[in-house]
């Protein structure tokens, strides 16, 4: 069950909103006159790979990479 809360409320309480979003992960819905307006979401975890192995399933090697390209 989402967090219901009012805009009034939540102009008010902003800051201390959005800082417990990002601790619980839990959006709070904000609703005019009992009409949800916003879904007050956090963004999606952040991918943090590194460059090496990046393409490790979009390159595949034929053939022999060790001997020079020409004669």
């Amino acid at each position: 069950m989402l967090k219901r809360i009012a805009i009034s409320k939540f102009k008010a309480m902003c800051v201390q909103l959005l800082d417990e979003v990002k601790k619980t992960g839990k959006p709070p819905l904000v609703t005019r006159n009992g009409e949800a307006i916003a879904l007050v979401a956090p963004p999606p975890p952040q991918k943090t790979e590194g460059w090496l192995g990046c393409m490790k399933d979009d390159i595949k090697i034929t053939g022999d990479i060790i001997s020079p390209a020409s004669d």
